[in-house]
Order: structure tokens, then sequence, then C-alpha cells
């Protein structure tokens, strides 16, 4: 009796990624707006109730998609941002971890894609708080570079936001050309890598 509680704790969890599961499934066809309810739990094997245990609506479904999706990104970029020794180093690390996030997770990747500016307002607002949260790591790891002195605090904002808009582009590049092949992979990682670079020398003559 003691271990009841853990086990229908573990079994709401269960029921709960179902439905966020099922919903990436069918929003690899259509957007969060034209998606139903019903649809949702058909496909993830629960009654129609049980969605009203974990979700008010599919607003707050795609919310949790959100987190879900650019949570784990938090520190990715910063961090590879923090360690690498030259600009180049950078470079090469940060579009490697935006093609392995999209190898790993397409379909989370095409979900942000697709509703960044889609019609569901408050997944909208989620998406840009999270960016928005993101740009503000990368920015805190861009002024501990040295070739940071003497900016300001807007103008590392700035900078930070342009990183976060390219990852976010490049993210979509890389979906667009997965089915492609490693050839179309590896034109999108040489134009985010020469991107990049422009960035950086723009960045390296900025307080000129």
């Amino acid at each position: 009796m003691s271990h009841t509680p853990g086990i229908r704790q573990a079994q709401k969890q269960r029921t709960r990624q179902a439905l966020l599961d099922a919903a990436l499934v069918l929003l690899a066809d259509q957007s969060l707006s034209s998606l139903g309810l019903r649809e949702v739990t058909r496909a993830a094997g629960v009654a129609p109730t049980a969605f009203y245990r974990h979700f008010r609506d599919t607003a707050d479904l795609g919310t949790a998609l959100v987190e879900e999706a650019l949570g784990s990104l938090h520190g990715m970029i910063a961090g590879t941002l923090a360690e690498a020794d030259s600009a180049d180093e950078r470079i090469d690390r940060s579009v490697e971890v935006i093609a392995r996030q999209v190898r790993a997770y397409p379909a989370h990747v095409r979900f942000i894609a697709r509703e960044r500016h889609g019609g569901v307002r408050p997944v909208r607002e989620a998406i840009a708080a999270e960016l928005e949260r993101f740009s503000r790591e990368v920015a805190s790891a861009l002024a501990a570079q040295p070739a940071s002195a003497g900016w300001s605090e807007d103008d590392l904002r700035m900078l930070a936001d342009v990183y976060v808009d390219h990852m976010v582009m490049t993210a979509s590049a890389f979906l667009d050309a997965a089915e492609e092949g490693p050839r179309a992979r590896g034109r999108v990682a040489s134009r985010a890598r020469l991107q990049l670079r422009l960035i950086s020398l723009g960045r390296r003559h900025w307080l000129d």
C-alpha cells in the first residue's frame, strides 16, 4: 500500500507523456490551431476525460511542448560559447550542437519552427519567452569573453539575439535538408559556419 501513490504518480506521468508524444506525431502534418483534443487522446490511447487531468486545453499542451522542446537547450550553446578557445572552434561547436539537436529531436524542431509565428497566442508567447531566456544566457556567456571588453549590455543582448535567431534559422534549414541526405546537410552546415564567421567579423569591428 505504501507504494501505491508512487505507482499512481508514475502512471500519471506516463499518460501525460503519451499525450505529448501523440500530439507531436499529429503536428507533423498540421498546425496546433487545427489540432483537436479527441484526436490527441485517440492517438494516445486514453479517454478524452483523461486529457483534462494534465492540460487545460490544446494551447496548454502546446506550451508544455515548448518547454519540452527548448528546455534542454538552455546552457548548451551558452556553454559552447564559454568553453571554446577560439572563434572558429566556437562556430564549429555551435553548428554541430544544432545539427545534433535536429537529428535527435526533429519533431520538436519542426513544432517550434511552425508555431513560433503560428496562430496560438499562448504558444507563440511561450516560445518567445524561452528564446528570450536563451538570449540572456548567451549574452552572459559573451560578456565573459575578452572580445566583449567595452561592449554595452544592450549591444551584447543585440548580439545574443542575432546568435539565437541564427540558431533557429539553422535548425530549420537542417530539418529541411534532412530528407535530402548528407550533402544537403553539409551545405547547411557550411553556410551556417560562414554566416557565423561574418557575424564574428562584424563583432570584432563593432566598437570601431
